[in-house]
């Protein structure tokens, strides 16, 4: 690593790592059709099918995999921003809910319509346009206020407090233990809905990318004299760099997150293009725009107050055991099953 570094500096090296992390994690949820929303609208219907087993299969693979490199001392995780910042449990609750409204009126969560975009759906392309601008506006601009408001109403310090396996005083040998054990029952829960091989392999992957971005950036901050950002897959915030960059520089920044978002995109339009799923696909009578423009809406600021959206939240800080992400994804769980529920077939 520190040849590397030498040759190609810090900021090449996370980009690549972001593009190959992105491509592995693109290619793999297009096939799997990893989707939280789809997950959500089984449970809704009372049946726990093939999608809430493709996501079981992505957030336990992801657990296991950066658990075990956490008890074989080969990761350490705790300067990430989800264990070491100060973290807003009204911030998860309320972001969370709003995310998990979100993503059911447009019909898919941040990665999702990232990986859509990919096969020319240009819903997914816009409603990914307006929750990127709207997270921006959250995070710097016009928004940036209420977001701050409201993230201070309940606030938890930083540090091991902050991390579910300290709270619950379980050893972290106990919670590979049961990672694995979750691991597999839902491998065996996935075969039992009929799922395909390849699926379920891709499910692993979506799992394995989370623990990729985790462990090389580690690698690359234990190696740098200079300060690395030690962080894995998520969407709104890389979605925001990669677009303020394309619109304000020249040249592009060269980090992680402007890695992974093209490599998601190239990873999912490879595999769509193979499978033959390529084709322009646009707003119909039956797909209303302002549905869909609404929900966006309501992602992106959810995502920038919750910390993460349904990928950065619910399975990459999930991963890390966040006591603010594993609260985040269970409110986007509850905003979404209620808003399925309640709007039923018109969503």
């Amino acid at each position: 690593m520190e040849t590397l570094i030498d040759q190609f500096g810090e900021p090449t090296l996370l980009l690549v790592i972001g593009l190959v992390t992105g491509l592995v994690f693109g290619a793999n949820a297009y096939n799997s059709r990893f989707c939280l929303r789809a997950a959500t609208v089984e449970v809704a219907s009372g049946v726990a099918g093939p999608r809430f087993a493709i996501w079981l299969i992505v957030f336990l693979s992801a657990l296991t995999a950066v658990q075990t490199s956490i008890w074989l001392e080969l990761l350490d995780v705790s300067d990430a921003r989800q264990i070491a910042g100060i973290g807003s449990l009204s911030g998860a609750l309320i972001g969370g809910l709003m995310f998990g409204v979100g993503m059911i009126l447009a019909r898919g969560c941040a990665s999702r319509l990232l990986v859509l975009s990919a096969s020319g759906n240009l819903r997914a392309i816009v409603t990914g346009l307006v929750l990127t601008l709207t997270a921006q506006a959250a995070l710097r601009g016009v928004l940036s206020p209420v977001r701050e408001a409201l993230f201070g109403l309940w606030t938890m310090p930083g540090g091991p407090q902050r991390e579910l396996s300290n709270v619950l005083s379980m050893p972290r040998g106990t919670v590979v233990i049961v990672a694995l054990t979750g691991l597999f029952a839902a491998l065996l829960f996935a075969k039992r809905q009929n799922l395909r091989n390849g699926e379920i392999v891709s499910g692993i992957l979506v799992g394995c990318a989370i623990w990729m971005g985790w462990f090389f950036t580690y690698r690359l901050a234990q190696s740098s004299f200079e300060v690395v950002t030690i962080q894995s897959v998520t969407f709104t915030g890389p979605s925001t760099d990669t677009l303020m960059s394309l619109i304000n520089t020249v040249s592009p920044l060269r980090n992680f997150g402007t890695g992974l978002v093209p490599g998601v995109f190239a990873g999912a339009l490879a595999v769509a293009v193979l499978k033959g799923e390529a084709r322009i696909q646009r707003f119909e009578p039956n797909t209303p725009m302002e549905r869909y423009l609404f929900g966006g809406v309501l992602m992106g600021f959810g995502a920038m107050l919750a910390g993460g959206c349904a990928v950065g939240a619910g399975v990459t800080g999930g991963a890390i055991l966040s006591v603010t992400t594993w609260l985040a994804v269970f409110a986007m769980w509850v905003g979404a099953t209620v808003t399925q529920v309640a709007l039923g077939s018109r969503v």
